[in-house]
């Protein structure tokens, strides 16, 4: 998506979605799918996604040219299949009505909150993780017994077919409907007045997406990306911080949104930690241009961003060190880089970098890296290394970070009981198990009075008796 969400002339994409939303909102309006029918369908999709899993590891990997097979299933497949197990396991209980409790002033009524549909819900999937980051949250928006619209990415598209004719092959339309389009398509569908809008992408597109459904007031989540550091304490070992960070910097090529972003450390342990990270990439990819464990970038556009990043650096006065060699640049093989002597006035200091390019930042401690952090817009990940107890808890109270990892990268993601989302710059709203339970939900709050209540006497015209019962309300 660009530009081109802005406000536009409605196009016939723009009918053909309106016409398929409204046909899902009287289907919605007819019937609420029931526990037993939710648990069906998640076991349904389960077990054909298990069977068609080599499939989409071959559609992503022709998006990409190369696509590490163990990354596909590991970030694309099996999140998706650990979702559906844990939702399937505990739906029963988050399906019901939670009693609460009622004002004392107001017994012996008694009070609950339902959990409710909110409809029809609108996902925009990103093309870093295009399965995973599709049908993850749809997994939610069905257990939640909502109907859903799908707009995958244009970026990969053999994926983004085989998404749209495996869930045909699933659900009627009117239950699960996958549109693939370009980005004029990507505008009119987040213009669209669906009861929940759930976005995955940049924080720039995420503006835009919120621009178009603030006219309809459609409830957004936004999962977007930003600068996420990774701390390093002064007396924590650099070769165990460079194989972390590293392995989860360049998972995927670089292209995660929770990827390290940059590392904070001091000036006299770079070149260290330079070497420690070289010797890390040595060990998993040998041989560059051959490794078949190495992600390539999905196309020629952000090839040469990354390129332009480290053009606008080296001008800008920084030191480019590539960590392993590539020859590979038809097959869009960016090589692990970093990037030393940063300043803010360089491009892969101010954007989300995205990419196998790793900025060291001169800082002589933790508190000057919270401060650091601080004066930066929130980021969506934070990766802090150390064994000091003390100082760790004092990065937790003093930083504000979507999610964190202490001690390692990535994996905060893939715990089923932690919600997962950004803050501000990053984000808004979770999902992940129950958080995504509870995003595509409406908690309804139900109050059910006695026959008898007290409180039926405080009615006009008010006398004496009401003048007791303020005062006993008010003691």
């Amino acid at each position: 998506m660009n530009a081109q969400l802005k406000p536009s002339a409605p196009s016939a994409e723009a009918v053909d979605l309106g016409s398929l939303l409204h046909a899902q909102q009287e289907a919605q309006k007819a019937h609420t799918s029931s526990y037993v029918e939710r648990i069906a369908d998640l076991r349904r999709l389960r077990t054909a996604f298990k069977a068609r899993l080599p499939e989409f590891v071959a559609a992503i990997a022709e998006d990409f040219g190369q696509r590490s097979w163990h990354e596909s299933v590991a970030s694309d497949g099996m999140p998706v299949l650990r979702e559906i197990d844990h939702i399937c396991k505990h739906l029963r209980r988050w399906m019901r009505a939670s009693p609460r409790r009622v004002d004392i002033n107001f017994l012996p009524a008694r009070a609950e909150v339902r959990f409710q549909p909110v409809g029809v819900v609108g996902i925009i999937a990103p093309w870093n993780y295009p399965v995973n980051l599709a049908l993850a949250p749809l997994v939610s928006a069905l257990a939640a017994g909502n109907r859903v619209m799908l707009k995958p990415s244009e970026h990969t598209p053999r994926t983004s077919e085989l998404l749209q004719q495996f869930l045909s092959t699933l659900f009627p339309r009117n239950q699960v409907a996958c549109v693939t389009g370009d980005a004029a398509v990507a505008a009119a569908f987040a213009a669209l007045p669906f009861d929940h809008l759930f976005f995955t992408g940049s924080t720039q597109v995420g503006r835009m997406v919120m621009a178009a459904a603030a006219p309809n007031l459609t409830p957004v989540t936004l999962e977007l990306g930003g600068k996420s550091p990774a701390i390093l304490a002064p007396d924590y070992s650099l070769d165990g911080a460079a194989q972390k960070i590293a392995a989860g910097k360049f998972f995927n090529g670089g292209q995660t949104c929770i990827a390290p972003d940059y590392v904070l450390l001091p000036q006299a342990d770079q070149a260290t930690f330079v070497a420690a990270l070289r010797a890390a990439v040595s060990k998993a990819y040998p041989d560059l241009d051959q490794s078949k464990d190495y992600t390539s970038i999905v196309n020629q556009r952000q090839f040469d961003r990354l390129t332009s990043y480290l053009e606008d650096a080296r001008s800008k006065g920084a030191s480019v060190i590539h960590l392993a060699e590539s020859t590979a640049t038809g097959r869009r093989v960016f090589p692990p880089t970093v990037v030393t002597g940063v300043n803010d006035s360089m491009k892969l200091m101010q954007d989300e970098i995205f990419g196998p390019i790793l900025p060291l930042v001169d800082c002589p401690s933790v508190d000057a890296a919270i401060d650091y952090i601080n004066a930066r817009p929130r980021p969506l990940a934070l990766y802090h290394f150390d064994h000091d107890r003390r100082r760790t808890e004092r990065v937790l109270d003093r930083t504000i970070a979507g999610g964190v990892s202490i001690n390692d990268t990535l994996f905060h993601f893939a715990q089923d009981e932690l919600p997962f989302g950004g803050i501000g710059a990053s984000g808004m709203g979770h999902y992940h198990g129950h958080a995504g339970f509870l995003t595509f939900s409406k908690q309804k709050p139900v109050f059910y009075q006695s026959r008898f209540s007290a409180l039926s006497l405080f009615r006009p015209p008010y006398g004496k008796l009401a003048d007791r019962l303020v005062a006993w309300l008010t003691r």
